[in-house]
């Protein structure tokens, strides 16, 4: 059964009435089907009145949902022989990111991105998404890999941001993400990134520079997490709902700013709704994408992905 948010319990109740009243019919043998028919439709109806208006402290909650599908949940379901690589061959195996190489429809391409646990037990392992630097060390060996044998570099965005641990610091953790960011940069073989849970700072960045970038329609991207950012603001990290609001960090945010290519929508109430679903719709977006990188040449794939990020934003030159 799906972990309920605070904001889906007025459904969440009503379903369960429904549900006794379908007990108690069954138990004793009384017709309530006009009455559960009438529930049945007004649940439907706050059902899309709840998912249709979603604030962004909201939105940040589904992206973060416990139940939300993981990068291995969709390699699973898009892709085909997956042979997960380990190891950034200088210091370790970062459980926080998964890679390797697997089939698209018969392509090989290469599959890269953030992991989160399933529960406590797999979160410590994974620790919580949040990698160190040998993780952002073995995406881009893997990335280097993908590009040596002229594979798509497919990557799947989804974590609170790069660990700020000491060890990470000792271990160079901005310079990994420098490094990846610069490295992106210069691929050249078509990049598709999606962002599918949380997008945050340069943990996600890292991951993050492509010729396409999409969003799942629930899923945020953002310099720093709404609890950050109230930290800074308020002094005060429980105002995060308040800073989530103000921070423009939605996907509809990010496609208004020209940040990202395109929304994937979602099955209403999240991607953890239906994974089949979700996962059909992101592997069309990603055939289309590939589609439209396919045909340019070295030169112009490393062209567009600078054009693409050189447009991002607004300034005024002053003489």
């Amino acid at each position: 059964m799906a972990q309920e948010l605070p904001f889906e319990k007025p459904l969440v109740e009503l379903r369960k009435k429904i549900e006794e009243l379908k007990r108690f019919t069954d138990e004793e043998g009384i017709d309530f089907s006009s009455e559960i028919n009438k529930l049945e439709k007004k649940a439907a109806t706050l059902e899309r009145e709840i998912y249709s208006q979603l604030t962004p402290w909201q939105k940040t909650q589904l992206a973060r949902h416990p139940q939300r599908p993981t990068t291995l949940d969709y390699i699973d379901q898009i892709f085909s022989d997956f042979i997960e690589l380990h190891g950034d061959r200088v210091f370790g195996d970062d459980q926080a990111i998964v890679g390797g190489i697997a089939k698209l429809n018969g392509k090989p391409v290469t599959v890269i991105g953030h992991q989160k646990g399933k529960d406590t037990k797999d979160n410590i392992l994974r620790n919580f998404g949040m990698p160190h630097p040998e993780g952002y060390r073995k995406a881009l060996r893997l990335m280097n890999q993908a590009e040596k044998f002229n594979r798509p570099i497919i990557l799947f965005i989804d974590t609170p941001g790069a660990y700020p641990g000491v060890a990470a610091e000792e271990r160079g953790q901005s310079e990994a993400i420098a490094r990846n960011l610069r490295e992106m940069a210069l691929l050249q073989v078509p990049v598709i990134c999606i962002v599918t849970g949380e997008g945050g700072s340069g943990g996600a960045l890292a991951l993050g520079i492509g010729n396409h970038l999409f969003m799942l329609e629930n899923a945020i991207y953002s310099v720093i997490s709404p609890e950050g950012a109230a930290a800074l603001l308020w002094k005060d990290a429980s105002q995060a709902s308040k800073a989530a609001n103000t921070m423009k960090i939605t996907a509809q945010d990010a496609l208004k700013f020209d940040i990202i290519d395109g929304i994937i929508p979602e099955p209403l109430g999240g991607a953890h709704k239906d994974l089949d679903s979700q996962s059909s719709d992101m592997k069309a977006f990603i055939v289309e994408s590939l589609k439209k990188l396919e045909p340019l040449s070295e030169k112009e794939l490393v062209e567009q992905r600078y054009q693409k990020f050189r447009r991002i934003g607004k300034y005024t030159t002053i003489l």
